[in-house]
Order: C-alpha cells, then structure tokens, then sequence
C-alpha cells in the first residue's frame, strides 16, 4: 500500500491511506496500526487512527523525520488487513423514545419513514467505530442507512444529556457526557463510555463493531440510564 506521508509537526506525521471514508477502510487502518507500533517501538509516543488516516507522534530524541518517514514506509511494504477485521463486536442498549430523542419524530417525518421504522433501520446493522474525538469517550461511527442520513441541526443545543443517541450526515455517536452538540437526537443509552478504569478511558476504540439493541424504558432504568427528558429544539 502506497500512502501520503504529511508533516502534522515537529515530532508527529500522518499517514494519509485514503481519500473518501468507508467502512472498507477500517481493517486496513487497524493493520497498518500493528505494523507501526511494531516497526517503531519505544519511539511511538502515540498512534491516533482515523476515517482515512493514522496520526504518529514518535520521539524526536530517538528519531529525526527522515528515520521516521523511513518507519512508516516500511511497516505498509506487503501490508493485508487481518482476516477477523480487527475490533470488538459490542452491543449498546438504546431506549428510542422521543422524551429522551427529542428529534425522533421529526426525523422520521422529514424522511417520510414511521417512527418504528426508523427505530429498525438505526438498529438493524452494525457500525464501525471511525474515529474517537469532539469529547472523551465520543465516538464517531458509520456509515447508517442513507434513508437517516440528515445534516446537523442548524441551531446546537446547549446541552445535550448524557447517552443520547444520534445522527449527524451518515453517522451515529452516542455522548459520553452531558455537553453541547448539533446532531438529531433519537434515543438514550445507559451505557458509560467514558470511564478512567478502562483502557484508554473509553469504552469504545478505532475498529470495533457496534451495534444498538432497542430496550423497553424498564429495562433502560434497569441498567442505570437516567430518564430525565429532552425537549425538541425550536
């Protein structure tokens, strides 16, 4: 494989392996991953995979940019993503109800889709998680049914309850914590993605599957969601 070595700074590169996002380009992401860190060692200081490139910061006592390009170009010669694909397989229990996915009922009516439907199609397939960004534990995943795809809201809101579920373009996220934020929000789930006592403090990472499980709001309680509401935005 053949990618574009860019300088991000004095001690960090980035390799570019692709043009345009696809869920296609995740093993190969992954695997390209392994060989980094294997080729550079003690001299990675990290390694921050995303939708089409991988992020390398190394240490420039060890290595100068010309060693480091040399690095990069070695650990892709003969490069094939692993046969499993790489990743977890996960599943996320969501409550889709419009008093915590205040943007439900208006997605599925500017898309002309029955709210159940809408619910079917966010849950019928698994996602890649692309990238990790915007606030700890927040992951960016992909691609959904292009029948959900919808731009941001015009307006964000100011906040955004912890766990909500929702849909920005052809992606999906779930907040980690309460925040601001502009996607359409369809559901809530209880699960805790940003947590110091897991690795890398996030319950998601750069390849993994995930998949959303609708749940009654009696089970979504019972898993320790919080089931304050959201109203819609204006």
């Amino acid at each position: 494989m053949k990618a574009r070595i860019e300088v991000a700074a004095i001690d960090c590169l980035t390799l570019r392996l692709f043009e345009v996002i696809d869920e296609a380009n995740v093993p190969w992401l992954l695997a390209a991953a392994e060989r980094l860190r294997g080729v550079f060692a003690g001299a990675l200081v990290e390694l921050v995979p995303s939708y089409t490139t991988l992020m390398l910061q190394y240490d420039l006592a060890q290595l100068d940019d010309a060693q480091a390009r040399a690095l990069c170009e070695q650990a892709l010669v003969g490069l094939e993503p692993a046969a499993t694909g790489g990743g977890r397989e996960l599943a996320l229990p969501v409550w889709y109800h419009p008093s915590v996915g205040p943007d439900l009922e208006a997605l599925a009516g500017q898309r002309g889709l029955p709210v159940d439907e809408v619910i079917a199609l966010h849950s019928g397939r698994a996602y890649s998680v692309f990238a990790l960004g915007f606030a700890p534990g927040f992951g960016f995943m992909g691609l959904v049914d292009p029948r959900l795809a919808s731009p941001r809201l015009a307006t964000p809101r100011q906040r955004v309850a912890a766990g909500s579920v929702g849909i920005a373009e052809r992606q999906t996220a779930i907040y980690p914590a309460v925040s601001p934020g502009g996607w359409n929000l369809i559901g809530r789930s209880p699960a805790r993605l940003f947590d110091p006592a897991l690795e890398g403090f996030s319950l998601l990472h750069p390849g993994d599957r995930v998949r959303f499980v609708p749940v009654q709001r009696d089970e979504f309680l019972r898993l320790g969601g919080d089931d304050t509401p959201m109203e819609a935005q204006a």
